[in-house]
């Protein structure tokens, strides 16, 4: 743990004092991005490796759209829900006639 608070600690000390610097502000621009790249996949390639999670994909990837979906439209509620009021009646109307 403490080896953790110490890398945040050195990161926070190198920002502050690479701030000044607007070629380095942007190249750790580009790092964090290549870093989070990295990061999406190698998991991916855990999942390819998981013969479980391969042969259930189809299963695992409806749920996971279903959870996804699902999220979106919660941290969007209030443009949702203004969303659904309008398209819901509109969506019965026309399924209806």
């Amino acid at each position: 743990m403490i080896s953790v608070l110490l890398v945040m600690l050195t990161g926070i000390l190198t920002g502050f004092a690479i701030n000044r610097y607007p070629l380095a502000v942007k190249t750790n621009d580009r790092l964090i991005s290549g870093a989070i790249y990295v990061l999406l996949f190698l998991p991916g390639i855990s999942v390819g490796l998981n013969k479980a999670i391969v042969q259930n994909l189809d299963k695992i990837g409806i749920q996971a759209l279903i959870i996804t979906v699902g999220a979106i439209f919660r941290k969007c509620s209030v443009f949702s829900g203004v969303i659904l009021t309008i398209l819901v009646p509109f969506l019965v109307t026309f399924i209806l006639k």
